[in-house]
C-alpha cells in the first residue's frame, strides 16, 4: 500500500485521513496542524514541513480551505514541490478554483508528477462515514492509480474528465446546493410567519417533489436551531464566489448564484459566517 501525506486538518481533512488510517494506510500529516495529535494516537507519522512530508510520501493530499492555502502549500517556502518525488501523485481534494487547479496541474507536470482535482461532497457527516462523493480531474491512469485511496472515503467516485473538470463540478454542486439551502430557508421562514408547523411541512414536502437532501438535512436543522457548522457560511461564500468567477471566464451568468452569494456576505456582516450554512434563515428572520 502506497504511503500517504495529508495535509490539511480540517473538519472535513481530519475524518478522511482517520479513515485511511483505519484502512492501513501509513500516513504523514503535518506536526503543526491542531488536529497532530489525535492522528499520531491513530498512527500516523508527522513531519514539520509540507516539503519533508512530500519527500516521503507516495502520494500527497491536500483538503485546504481555498485557492491560496493550496498555493502555499504546494509553492511556497518548504513547499510540496520542494519534497515531492518523480513519480509520485499529487491529490487535492479542496475545493478551489478550476484556474488553480489547472496551473498547479501544469507545476506538478514540469517535476514528472500526475495530479488530480478531486474535491468533494457530502460534508462532516460524509467525511466521517466515508461515504463522499468525489469529483475527479485529471488523467484516467491517475484517477485509477488513486481510486484505492478514495475508496476508502467515498462511495461515489467518478472520474469528470481533464484537470480542472473536478472543481469546475464541484462550483456547479455548490451553486445548487446555495441555492436549495435559499430556497429552503425562505419557506420555513414564510410558513413560521404563517404559523404552520414546520415538523409537518417538512415531512409532507419530503414525500413530494421538494423532496431533496438539503430540505432532509438542514430542514431539520433549521427546525431544532441547530447551526453548529458542518460547513461554515463563510467557506460556501467563497465557493459562490469561485463560481461565479467561473461564470464570468466563459460568460455564463449566474444570476441565482449572485443572489445566493449576497446573502451569504449579508449574512458573513451580521456576524454568522463561522455558523452552519444553513442559518441563512437567521438571516431572512431578522429581515
Amino acid at each position: 500500500m502506497e504511503k500517504i501525506g495529508f495535509i490539511g486538518l480540517g473538519i472535513m481533512g481530519k475524518p478522511m485521513a482517520l479513515n485511511l488510517l483505519k484502512a492501513e494506510y501509513s500516513v504523514a500529516v503535518l506536526s503543526q496542524s491542531k488536529a497532530a495529535d489525535a492522528l499520531i494516537s491513530a498512527g500516523a507519522e508527522a513531519f514539520p514541513t509540507s516539503k519533508e512530508l512530500a519527500q516521503t510520501c507516495d502520494i500527497v493530499i491536500t483538503m485546504l480551505p481555498d485557492s491560496t492555502d493550496v498555493e502555499q502549500v504546494v509553492s511556497g517556502p518548504d513547499g510540496v514541490l520542494a519534497g515531492i518525488r518523480t513519480g509520485a501523485l499529487f491529490i487535492d481534494m479542496s475545493t478551489i478554483a478550476p484556474a488553480t487547479a489547472k496551473i498547479i496541474y501544469g507545476q506538478m507536470q514540469e517535476k514528472g508528477i500526475d495530479a488530480l482535482d478531486a474535491p468533494v461532497s457530502g460534508g462532516q457527516v460524509g467525511a466521517e462515514a466515508a461515504s463522499l462523493s468525489i469529483m475527479v480531474g485529471g488523467s484516467e491512469a491517475a484517477f485509477n492509480r488513486a481510486l484505492p485511496v478514495f475508496q476508502v472515503m467515498g462511495k461515489n467516485i467518478v472520474h469528470i474528465g481533464e484537470p480542472g473538470a473536478g472543481q469546475t463540478t464541484k462550483a456547479c454542486n455548490q451553486m445548487i446546493v446555495g441555492m436549495t439551502i435559499q430556497a429552503v430557508a425562505e419557506a420555513f421562514a414564510l410558513a413560521r410567519k404563517a404559523g404552520v408547523d414546520l415538523e409537518k411541512m417538512r415531512e409532507v414536502l419530503l414525500g413530494g417533489f421538494a423532496q431533496s437532501r438539503i430540505l432532509d438535512l438542514h430542514g431539520k436543522r433549521m427546525i431544532e436551531r441547530n447551526f453548529t457548522p458542518g460547513f461554515k457560511i463563510k467557506l460556501h461564500r467563497k465557493d459562490m464566489s469561485i463560481a461565479l468567477q467561473t461564470g464570468q471566464a466563459f460568460s455564463v451568468p449566474l444570476n441565482g448564484t449572485a443572489l445566493v452569494a449576497g446573502q451569504m456576505q449579508a449574512a458573513i456582516e451580521q456576524g454568522n459566517g463561522d455558523l452552519d450554512h444553513s442559518s441563512l434563515l437567521l438571516l431572512l428572520e431578522k429581515e
